[in-house]
């Protein structure tokens, strides 16, 4: 079987997909943990891998960037190929002062300014959130390794270049820091009966502006991130 975005063949995928924005971050986390590895998706260059870690079959797939890119992937995995759990390892910025470059974030719920939900129909506003069993286990994995992590809300923008500047104004409601992606992750997942968790490394932070990892920092560098949602898996 295929779909329009994925080439593989039904059972190409484990049950549980890492899911990162990079391609080459899919790639380098295929090479670096995973035993036998085999490519099972490349179109559009979106590189997909089955292997195994620790004796355990997991596959990574890049997702690209933003909500709609993740919403077609996700939703494929989800209901095409019967992934069961989709953790996303991304990066994000920091809104608070205390979450420094290379420190974790644990999304359990997810702001947005997008309007992925709108396709429910629902009489009202949808609170995307992430499975608490993989939140469970991912703070577990961040007190064992002895990282800096903060677990809370995370804002899902659809806007790199805010013109407005406006993303701070979150800040001020708790959120911890910004990405693309995981809003329309965990409304897939809602919506299919499946899991999902977000975890990001932070790459920037908007209150200490000095403090920005490189090109290749986020590519290969993020390796707690990777661990910790390799050994969910």
């Amino acid at each position: 079987m295929s779909t329009p975005h994925i080439s593989s063949k039904k059972g190409d995928f484990a049950k549980t997909v890492l899911m990162p924005g990079d391609p080459l971050r899919s790639e380098f986390i295929a090479k670096t943990y995973l035993d036998d590895a085999v490519l099972v998706n490349d179109v559009r260059g979106v590189h997909g891998y089955t292997g195994y870690y620790k004796g355990k079959r997991v596959s990574v797939m890049a997702s690209g960037m933003g909500q709609p890119a993740i919403g077609i992937y996700s939703y494929e995995l989800y209901n095409f190929y019967d992934v069961e759990n989709i953790i996303r390892v991304g990066s994000c910025g920091s809104f608070v002062p205390d979450l420094h470059v290379k420190d974790i974030v644990i999304a359990m719920g997810a702001c947005t300014n997008g309007n992925f939900a709108a396709q429910y129909n629902l009489p009202g506003t949808f609170c995307p959130i992430a499975d608490f069993d993989l939140v469970r286990r991912a703070v577990d994995e961040c007190e064992k390794m002895g990282v800096n992590y903060k677990v809370g809300n995370i804002f899902s923008s659809d806007m790199f270049y805010n013109d407005a500047g406006t993303d701070m104004e979150w800040a001020k409601m708790g959120v911890l820091g910004v990405e693309m992606e995981s809003a329309a992750l965990y409304c897939n997942a809602a919506r299919a009966g499946k899991k999902a968790l977000c975890i990001c490394t932070v790459s920037d932070s908007f209150v200490n502006p000095n403090e920005k990892a490189t090109v290749e920092e986020r590519q290969t560098a993020f390796t707690k991130m990777m661990e910790i949602a390799l050994n969910l898996a």
